[in-house]
């Protein structure tokens, strides 16, 4: 699988459209979701999978650089719901699909059996192989280098409500198969916030992004006050006594947001050429705002 920074396609999004989740804020969430759209499709193309009717509402909201595919869905998160791409070898066009079990985070959403079937059938429309791991997984809890190396966190992935008769070995083996790895690297926690009937049980997105080989940037608030302070403390000691799959020890950026951030920076999309960038609110930014930073390749 390659790493986010690779030169890419497009970007996939799925569309909200879940009363049970968003309630009275579904039209405030399609309104963020179509400036998260407009803001990626600057720099990519972006496809938009929305459910069977609501391909008029995504074109209103999102403009004619979003492609919207009706396609049955559940929820909106393709990141977790959604295929890997993976290459036959590093930099060949020879691409396909991998899907990984979805059971809506630990089956706290039903149904779902939409977005577990989401994968396959992202993989018929574009034609593509398709290979089916079996196991839980969702994209945001993962990271990959490129270059044989997984980072993930023991939170997530250990947690039963995923996969409960695997080991941490096994899991790791599997990570590699179907990732094309040989490495993966583990830290204890995600976000503190990330819990919950609402959560994810610790993404690694909501903690580190991958930025270069070698390279990652990771949440570590200086203040003690904070709930993400000992998580991030004890991250930082996990990665400092890991090696990536070359044997690198790891070049750590920390991200040190206030105590009472409610949003994690590191969780954000690298786009061809840009990162797109989640705001929190405070100050005289719009919690709704989203901003698109031209991103230096460090």
């Amino acid at each position: 699988m390659p790493a986010e920074w690779t030169q890419h396609a497009g970007c996939l999004m799925a569309w909200p459209n879940r009363v049970e989740l968003w309630g009275a804020q579904l039209a405030e969430a399609q309104r963020d979701y179509s400036l998260v759209a407009r803001a990626i499709a600057r720099f990519e193309p972006v496809v938009m999978i929305c459910n069977p009717g609501t391909s008029e509402t995504v074109r209103e909201l999102c403009g004619p650089e979003v492609l919207p595919i009706e396609m049955p869905i559940n929820d909106s998160w393709a990141r977790d719901s959604g295929p890997a791409f993976v290459r036959r070898h590093s930099g060949s066009d020879d691409v396909a699909l991998v899907g990984f079990g979805f059971n809506a985070w630990g089956n706290r959403w039903h149904p779902h059996d939409d977005d577990a079937a989401l994968s396959e059938r992202v993989a018929e429309w574009l034609g593509l192989p398709y290979f089916r791991a079996p196991f839980v997984l969702e994209g945001g809890s993962f990271f990959v280098d490129g270059d044989g190396t997984v980072i993930t966190t023991e939170q997530c992935l250990l947690n039963p409500n995923r996969n409960p008769d695997l080991t941490r070995d096994e899991i790791a083996a599997l990570l590699c198969d179907y990732l094309g790895a040989t490495t993966v690297v583990w830290l204890p926690y995600g976000h503190s916030l990330d819990v919950g009937p609402n959560g994810t049980d610790g993404h690694v997105d909501g903690v580190l992004q991958y930025v270069a080989p070698g390279r990652v940037m990771l949440e570590v608030v200086s203040d003690p006050s904070s709930p993400e302070h000992d998580r991030g403390v004890a991250n930082l000691a996990a990665i400092d006594r890991q090696c990536d799959a070359a044997g690198r020890a790891f070049t750590i950026d920390r991200l040190g947001p206030g105590a009472d951030a409610a949003v994690s920076y590191a969780n954000h999309d690298l786009a061809n050429g840009a990162v797109i960038v989640p705001v929190s609110g405070s100050g005289n930014q719009p919690a709704s705002a989203v901003e698109a930073r031209s991103l230096e390749r460090l």
